[in-house]
């Protein structure tokens, strides 16, 4: 899996929330930075040639879809950040966001309660 520019992953969590959409759809959903027609169209091809997305065509109006589902692409960049960025330690990630107040002592709990509850 080749790694999203900011715009291509802001455009995939529109692709993901609206499940499909055309071109215009996406372009709506965008508030801020809302780039010109073609460019977001450029970049959804390329979104398309990085197997992040393919299309249904419609005569020359092609509907897009993901073929990575949000939950792949997150596992896939969480991997790369803990190993980048934490010495690939998930302690040294989970102490850095305690650290930051990020996280507090009973989300802490409830996470130790999952680690700690059987797997069924």
């Amino acid at each position: 899996m080749q790694k999203l520019t900011n715009k291509e992953e802001e455009i995939m969590h529109i692709l993901w929330k609206l499940k499909k959409a055309f071109v215009k759809e996406v372009m709506a959903e965008i508030t801020e930075d809302q780039p010109h027609y073609n460019t977001l169209s450029t970049i959804i091809r390329n979104l398309e040639e990085k197997g992040y997305v393919s299309y249904n065509a419609f005569g020359n109006t092609h509907q897009y879809y993901p073929l990575v589902t949000i939950e792949e692409y997150r596992k896939r960049f969480m991997s790369t950040a803990i190993d980048n960025y934490f010495n690939s330690s998930y302690k040294n990630m989970v102490s850095f966001f305690a650290k930051e107040e990020k996280i507090t002592a009973e989300e802490l709990r409830e996470i130790l309660a999952m680690i700690e509850t059987p797997k069924k």
